[in-house]
């Protein structure tokens, strides 16, 4: 199918263009989106009448995403999920997650322009992309962690599943095998009689 595209989308063309595309692709994707135009006659004399408009509007858009572009870029959010021992996460992090952790830290950014393109199911820093406009593109680390003392570590640059000692791993037995104020009493005010 023929379509005039309405704004640049990447691996395909620039606004304007007309490129040739699957059925599928343009009837799920760019026409609902918006993207594009089917490549008829009318189509043609419509995009040629809105041309001048469409470019100023999208040269607008393209300026705001580069003002919040410069502040988002290389900022770090802090992801806390439930984890096993190895860092495997229990479930995945979405780019709802990722979004809703940037609106937490004053950015407002869709869903849709946060890309995942492999699944995130450990902890650590993970660097993505944000597509604020299809001009601008930006990149952000998501810190996944346990808790935030862990997030903190790993910001630092600590490996937070590094194996840990023995000793350490003998306190840690310890502490879950007895609670707090198990165990013998010792007062400090207690005399001791010897005979």
């Amino acid at each position: 199918m023929q379509v005039i595209l309405l704004e640049r989308v990447e691996k395909l063309g620039q606004m304007g263009d007309e490129v040739r595309v699957k059925e599928g692709f343009a009837r799920n994707f760019l026409l609902p989106k918006k993207k594009a135009l089917r490549a008829t006659k009318a189509n043609r004399e419509y995009f040629q009448a809105q041309k001048v408009q469409l470019e100023a509007n999208n040269l607008r858009l393209k300026g705001e995403a580069e003002k919040v572009g410069n502040k988002l870029d290389g900022k770090s959010f802090t992801l806390i999920r439930q984890a096993g021992d190895r860092g495997q996460l229990y479930g995945s992090v979405t780019p709802r997650d990722v979004a809703d952790a940037m609106e937490k830290g004053g950015f407002k950014v869709d869903r849709h322009q946060v890309t995942i393109s492999v699944a995130i199911k450990h902890i650590g820093l993970i660097t993505l992309p944000v597509v604020l406009h299809p001009e601008v593109k930006v990149n952000i680390t998501v810190n996944v962690a346990r808790s935030e003392d862990e997030a903190e570590r790993q910001a630092r640059g600590e490996n937070v599943l590094a194996e840990k000692t023995d000793a350490e791993e003998a306190k840690v037995a310890a502490e879950e095998l007895f609670e707090d104020g198990a165990g013998p009493k010792v007062e400090a005010d207690e005399d001791v009689v010897s005979e």
